[in-house]
């Protein structure tokens, strides 16, 4: 049984919580321990769903078979474990959902980044060939290509920076999610081309993400405009 995915996944809860206590010293309104509970809850739940459905999507009772939801090798349905954690997180922070979202999302971020930077434990970095001067060979292979895992990676860890700069400005409800979901699909859709089979994973929902939360985004400033609600005033330091 392959158990690396789980470094991984270690990889991203350990970005996540650094990221949180990182911010947490910066920025003293945020309630880190409320989002940690928030983002662990969510990504459990997230996986758990994610199993279930790559389970049934491939013809395994979960019923019949529950010990198959241990099996990390089978995989998790990306689409489904992300529904479940988007749905659990907008539950959990149901009584204040725009603040809430935009604390957390620079840290959701990074924690993915931790994940994409995970592909260091289970040797599955790279992409299509690169003679580029930073590009590596697999074990065996004269053949160098693009570290494109850490090339999401990298993209990802600064769109968390960024998105935390701009929480600092207290900008609209709702505005710093939206952008982080966006940072999200596009740093897949950007790396995608390098990956080994080009366009070969759910490009229409990297898109659909990135589309949707633009949406999002241009609703929360006109919205905030229109009332006011946007709050000048700096972030407790």
């Amino acid at each position: 049984m392959e158990f690396t995915l789980l470094w991984s996944a270690l990889s991203g809860v350990a970005a996540l919580y650094a990221a949180l206590w990182w911010m947490g010293r910066r920025d003293t309104s945020l309630c880190v321990r409320d989002l940690w509970e928030i983002a662990i809850t969510a990504a459990v739940i997230g996986l758990a769903a994610g199993r279930l459905v790559a389970m049934v999507r491939g013809g395994v009772n979960p019923f019949a078979h529950p010990g198959d939801l241990l099996l990390v090798r089978a995989g998790v349905d990306t689409v489904g474990a992300t529904m479940a954690a988007l749905a659990t997180t907008a539950w959990l922070a149901r009584a204040d959902l725009g603040e809430q979202l935009d604390g957390l999302a620079p840290g959701a971020v990074f924690g993915v980044a931790g994940w994409h930077a995970g592909c260091l434990f289970r040797d599955a970095c790279l992409g299509t060939p690169s003679e580029l001067a930073w590009a590596w060979a697999q074990p065996g292979s004269d053949i160098t290509r693009h570290p494109v895992e850490l090339y999401a990676a990298i993209l990802l860890a600064l769109s968390a920076w960024l998105l935390f700069r701009l929480r600092l400005r207290y900008p609209a409800p709702g505005l710093v999610a939206a952008l982080a979901l966006a940072s999200a699909g596009a740093a897949r859709l950007v790396t995608e081309p390098m990956r080994p089979s080009l366009f070969a994973g759910p490009v229409w929902w990297y898109a659909a993400a990135v589309a949707i939360a633009i949406a999002i985004a241009v609703r929360a400033v006109v919205g905030a405009t229109s009332t006011g609600t946007t709050d000048e005033s700096p972030p407790l330091q």
